[in-house]
């Protein structure tokens, strides 16, 4: 033997412990590698904080897609008020025509709207 030892831990890793029985302390190495389940908390670390950036991107996302919907339905309904409007205003526009001609009718009917000539009445 070559004065050390492998140890398998539970995780499958290993520990290399030196055995040599020397007074001097600095021949005693202890080599350690990063158990698995330490390697797969830190890329499960890595991969949660991706995933809330992945997260907060797709909230963020939806809720800019939930108001431009919203935006796009207010817009039509303006648009679809506008129209309505035109009609109406139109509707109206005819209305006031047929009233304005209705009352010169009446005017020119009536002979209090007359124009009077003076100067043949003086006469």
């Amino acid at each position: 033997m070559d004065g050390s030892s492998q140890e398998e831990d539970d995780d499958g890793s290993f520990t290399n412990i030196s055995l040599a029985d020397d007074t001097d302390h600095s021949s005693r190495t202890l080599y350690l590698r990063p158990p698995k389940s330490l390697l797969s908390k830190m890329m499960n670390a890595d991969m949660d904080a991706v995933d809330a950036e992945n997260q907060v991107e797709l909230e963020e996302k939806t809720r800019l897609i939930n108001q431009v919907l919203e935006l796009q339905h207010t817009l039509e309904d303006l648009s679809a008020r506008v129209d309505a409007v035109k009609e109406e205003n139109l509707k109206l526009k005819s209305e006031n025509q047929v009233l304005g001609q209705y009352i010169e009718n009446l005017m020119s009917a009536s002979s209090v709207f007359q124009t009077t000539d003076t100067k043949s009445k003086r006469k």
